[in-house]
């Protein structure tokens, strides 16, 4: 199993940007899937996540301005990022809880990461 997260990029306070991230491999189930980031000196942090059912839970600090979605069809999780502010650069990395077979073992799985820059 492999994540290609992209997206990342330079940004102005106030803009918006959107995060992709690509779930591929032998896949029978992804079980949960999330979005995390890691700020220049902090530890990764969890932000957004789509639990079993597709349940929705996010950070306070971005409620209302980063939206985590899925297009199940393409096994994409997608980070829709607006009113962007500085303290939202960091690296933002996808992850995935993935079931290979009917009945194996859930795994976690990590993307690369992708820059996010907020200019002030």
């Amino acid at each position: 199993v492999q994540l290609q997260a992209y997206g990342g990029g330079l940004v102005q306070t106030g803009g918006s940007l959107r995060l992709s991230c690509k779930v591929s491999g032998t896949i029978f189930r992804i079980n949960a899937i999330s979005w995390h980031r890691q700020a220049p000196g902090n530890q990764r942090e969890l932000i957004a996540t789509i639990g079993d059912g597709g349940t929705l839970n996010y950070k306070d600090s971005i409620k209302g301005r980063l939206t985590i979605a899925t297009d199940n069809a393409k096994n994409t999780v997608y980070l829709d990022m607006n009113i962007l502010k500085p303290e939202d650069t960091a690296v933002y990395y996808c992850n995935a809880l993935v079931q290979s077979q009917s009945r194996g073992m859930t795994n976690s799985y990590w993307g690369q990461g992708t820059l996010v820059t907020v200019s002030s």
